[in-house]
């Protein structure tokens, strides 16, 4: 089981990325920045907010050992992440991480990393372990328009990116599932998004015998296994808390 902590960390950059989404980075307030993987999250406690009294999952969305900061892609929901993403620089904020079970990052073969909204957030950590272990990395990533794109740049250091908008305002027009890449051959495909979009991945996945995994959002309280409030009915455990034993799965334990 992995170590987890609870640690302040210092807000030391901040900036809109898209409509409602921020990025934070922030530095262990005592230097020592724990060992994460990709696809686990952190819990932030939201402080002087009057009406936020849990702590929010975020995805970690990066970890740059260089600067020792570690990014969070913040998507405006309500109150609390509102609140988060209005802190100023120089801030405490409080975290408890890395928490749950990341993506398989083991090297070799070609992977296809799906995201939509700020569902791409772990899939930039992820994207870089793999580049730098020598894998073939693709991305492709969804939004409703071009404007709705977190990171693209960020993306396009660790492998080659393909984006589908709604609009067709960047890339090809459609759901990620109708893009070209999507007739490729990828070895493992890895995916996280809004639940339809990645129903609609692990069919596709299904259909081509891909080996693939998702990430589940299910609502989170404690994010320690708890609460009970992620709790996912699974093929070969029965009902499981996402927050403990995910949040990333093999389509084959779900009962989609």
């Amino acid at each position: 089981m992995t170590k987890k902590y609870i640690k302040d960390f210092t807000l030391t950059d901040k900036r809109q990325v898209t409509t409602g989404c921020h990025l934070l980075k922030l530095k262990p307030a005592d230097g020592e920045m724990p060992a994460m993987l990709p696809g686990q999250f952190v819990q932030v406690e939201i402080a002087n907010s009057k009406n936020t009294f849990l702590r929010r999952p975020i995805s970690v969305n990066f970890v740059d050992a260089t600067d020792n900061t570690l990014w969070l892609l913040v998507r405006c929901a309500g109150e609390g992440t509102i609140n988060l993403v209005e802190s100023n620089i120089g801030s405490t904020i409080n975290l408890v991480l890395p928490l749950g079970n990341g993506f398989n990052a083991t090297p070799g073969g070609r992977r296809l990393l799906i995201g939509g909204g700020v569902g791409v957030a772990p899939l930039l950590y992820l994207g870089k372990q793999l580049h730098d272990v020598g894998t073939e990395v693709t991305f492709l990533l969804g939004a409703r328009s071009a404007a709705d794109l977190a990171m693209i740049e960020e993306f396009e250091k660790y492998g080659t990116v393909c984006i589908s908008t709604e609009d067709g305002s960047r890339g090809e027009k459609g759901f990620v599932t109708m893009h070209s890449v999507m007739n490729e051959r990828f070895d493992l495909i890895q995916c996280c998004g809004p639940m339809p979009m990645m129903k609609a991945v692990a069919r596709k996945a299904k259909e081509s015998a891909t080996p693939c995994e998702v990430s589940l959002e299910n609502l989170m309280a404690c994010g320690m296994g708890a609460c009970l409030c992620c709790v996912e009915d699974t093929t070969d455990g029965g009902n499981v808390c996402v927050c403990k034993e995910g949040p990333v799965f093999n389509i084959e334990r779900l009962k989609w």
